[in-house]
């Protein structure tokens, strides 16, 4: 289970905190661009589709889906990133319907 909060920052953006007992991940990014995260389904790794959306770490962040888990890709692009991160669809669903709430 992953634990997502949201908390709204200064410059109409947000900071999606994710987190596991395991490992956490702190991901800036504007509200409205967050929202797209609700078609995460067409952003399919099999088909090289991914959605740029939010920095970590003052990389980007790219969403890509595969059957019931969304994973996280971290770095220069979707190809090769540096740090990558599967959470299920519900956790990415959340982080949008929190985005809406806070539009």
């Amino acid at each position: 289970m992953v634990d997502v909060t949201l908390d709204e920052s200064d410059d109409s953006g947000a900071v999606v905190k994710l987190q596991t007992e395991a490992w956490e991940l702190n991901i800036r990014a504007p509200l409205a661009d967050l929202m797209r995260l609700r078609g995460i389904k067409e952003a399919d790794w099999d088909a090289r589709r991914s959605f740029s959306v939010g920095t970590c770490a003052d990389a980007h962040v790219f969403w890509v889906a595969n059957e019931e888990q969304a994973t996280i890709l971290i770095g220069q692009d979707d190809d090769t990133w540096d740090i990558a991160v599967t959470v299920p669809l519900e956790t990415v669903d959340q982080i949008a319907r929190l985005a809406e709430e806070h539009m």
